[in-house]
């Protein structure tokens, strides 16, 4: 009999029904549905459990890279779309794209190549993709910020160098974030070491979790800076109209608001849930929590699209045009409000 240590299909435990029940997880369990010792069959060989959750981020991860396939098409093949504002949107879209490819990856490899290598690998890209996703939300932010802040000055050669100053930033961290698994810091050697979602360790969930905390906190200055520009523009443009609340630009500068609070409290919804059971649990918790908490934060590649792209006047003309060669008079000629922000 092979003495080949089994591979785990799931994210979680190398007991692929260990989903199902309520107690921690029992990590000596092997692949399949009879221990491997009991079993005249190598690792390989055992018969596979798939696990539905699995089978949810899989489908999640299909959806995110369709959705932004769709977005990094648009913004490359339109040559329009070289403003710092769509740069950040095609680097967002781009790390969705990469970290839906990394979930349907991680499925395939780990239901059909059962690898750790694969694994390391695949959960390495998901790492790295997620993490340029958060990093490209809160340049976007910035973004946002300097183009109130210094309105006269915002679209300058020095903006756009500043823009490709973030996105090498951001993609380079990402990438070291990513590579820590692939390069040694896993829990495959050591079990008692791993985190909710195996193979990353203890300590690299922990930084990556503080990480989008800090990062959470200054995107909520920053907006909180945003609603104040946009609120004492929308007041000194009343003041010279001579016009009190009932304007409608003040309507729309209160839409303008309500957007920014959509999009902080729909990223916040999506990951905060994942990032503070991260911080307080560890591999012996059920698995039940670790997917019901994991599950929610990608939609928020889902969801990202539709905020930033989508809604974005030129972009939906590229799309028009893409999709049936002709742009509707009303997406054509609508004006920019200050609820696009």
């Amino acid at each position: 009999m092979s003495e080949e240590p089994p591979v785990s299909p799931s994210w979680l435990s190398p007991d692929p029904t260990a989903w199902a029940s309520g107690a921690p997880m029992d990590n000596s369990t092997s692949l399949g549905s009879f221990p491997a010792e009991d079993s005249p069959l190598r690792p390989s060989q055992l018969p596979l459990l798939v696990n539905p959750w699995d089978i949810v981020l899989c489908s999640s991860g299909t959806l995110i890279a369709c959705e932004n396939a769709l977005v990094v098409l648009v913004i490359w093949q339109n040559p329009t779309l070289r403003a710092p504002m769509f740069l950040l949107i095609g680097s967002l879209a781009l790390a969705d794209l990469l970290a839906g490819l990394g979930l349907v990856l991680h499925f395939t490899c780990a239901y059909l190549l059962r690898s750790d290598s694969a694994q390391l690998l695949t959960v390495g890209l998901v790492v790295a993709s997620f993490s340029a996703s958060v990093f490209s939300l809160l340049a976007i932010t910035v973004d946002r910020y300097l183009s109130l802040y210094y309105a006269l000055t915002y679209n300058s050669e020095r903006t756009a160098a500043f823009t490709y100053t973030m996105l090498v930033l951001l993609w380079g961290l990402s990438l070291c974030l990513g590579l820590l698994p692939v390069t040694g810091v896993n829990c495959l050697a050591e079990e008692v070491t791993c985190s909710v979602v195996r193979p990353l360790t203890k300590n690299n969930i922990a930084v990556l979790s503080v990480s989008f905390l800090l990062l959470f906190g200054l995107m909520l200055q920053l907006y909180v800076q945003i609603c104040k520009i946009v609120m004492r523009h929308a007041h000194q443009i009343a003041l010279q109209h001579h016009f009190l609340a009932a304007t409608p630009h003040y309507v729309t500068t209160r839409k303008g608001v309500s957007t920014l609070a959509i999009i902080l409290g729909t990223f916040a919804a999506c990951w905060m849930p994942f990032t503070v059971y991260s911080l307080i649990a560890d591999y012996t918790y059920p698995p039940l929590y670790t997917y019901a908490t994991l599950v929610p934060a990608t939609y928020n590649s889902i969801i990202n699209p539709v905020i930033y792209a989508f809604r974005n006047q030129e972009i939906q003309k590229a799309l028009w045009l893409v999709c049936c060669g002709c742009v509707p008079t009303s997406v054509a000629h609508r004006a920019r409000t200050p609820s696009d922000v």
